[in-house]
């Protein structure tokens, strides 16, 4: 992929090549576009999981955000001199605030085929997969080992990790809970057998809570990718904009010293990833 150079000045550029469009009645593009209403605005709105580590997280002493996301968000918005706006949401909650437009950007969505067809995504941020935490005693190494009634999966409702549970063990007992966290203490509390969560979650879990089960990676593996989300409009110059850069932050090795230095906050080194795994 050709990465063109990202700067200020090619964002306003573009920010005022969709004014001037707007201006001449053009139907292609909006009256005003996310990319117009970022570069008018000042501002770059974006939200974090609470709860989302090591993607996200949130202090509740202080308030102060963390995460690899943040990090990526932060240079993003100071790329373009824009000030950061930094609200709270769910993974399952994301898209609907993307389609309110309370949102102009949300990292950390999985592509799914039900998202595609209401929001809009960027190229990869990076690789991800699926797995299970299974408590202890509880043994499996494929998705049909787990996919019976009385294995009892908890998920966040309405996210990816619900998303694959529910593509890949349609007969298991699926316990659909508000929040990642939640999904977590019913596993510790034996109201699950098994948490469904993507790698770089199920990673920093075991790290936090070693005791909690066992961490595996069912076969078939289960591939996914990180993207940033955009609310679904015509004029497209927003999504390419951001797309660009997310590229350029790939090239440069940016993306991955996030990813790297978050995990190690949490515990997880790069060497616990699996053998072949390429973030």
């Amino acid at each position: 992929m050709t990465i063109r150079k990202i700067t200020r000045r090619t964002f306003a550029t573009l920010a005022g090549a969709a004014v001037g469009a707007a201006s001449l009645g053009l139907p292609a593009i909006a009256a005003e576009s996310s990319l117009q209403r970022v570069k008018a605005s000042g501002v770059l709105r974006v939200a974090g999981v609470p709860d989302g580590v090591p993607y996200y997280q949130r202090d509740l002493a202080t308030g102060k955000w963390r995460g690899f996301y943040v990090d990526i968000c932060q240079k993003l918005a100071d790329d373009l001199g824009l000030k950061m706006e930094l609200a709270e949401t769910t993974w399952g909650n994301s898209v609907l605030d993307l389609q309110a437009n309370k949102l102009d950007v949300f990292f950390g969505l999985n592509p799914t085929p039900a998202r595609k067809e209401v929001i809009d995504f960027s190229v990869p941020v990076f690789n991800n997969a699926f797995t299970l935490v299974a408590r202890k005693g509880l043994t499996g190494t494929t998705w049909a080992d787990f996919d019976k009634p009385e294995i009892r999966i908890s998920v966040d409702a309405g996210s990816s990790n619900d998303a694959a549970a529910t593509r890949n063990c349609p007969k298991a007992t699926i316990t659909r809970l508000k929040t990642q966290s939640d999904a977590t203490t019913a596993l510790q509390a034996g109201r699950a057998d098994a948490q469904c969560l993507a790698l770089i979650l199920s990673l920093a879990l075991k790290a936090k809570v070693p005791a909690i089960g066992d961490l595996v990676i069912p076969a078939p593996f289960d591939a996914t990718t990180s993207n940033a989300g955009f609310r679904r409009e015509d004029d497209k110059s927003w999504q390419e904009f951001v797309s660009d850069w997310i590229g350029k932050q790939r090239e440069s090795g940016f993306v991955k010293e996030a990813i790297v230095r978050n995990m190690a906050l949490v515990g997880v080194k790069e060497s616990d990833f699996p053998p072949g795994f390429s973030i």
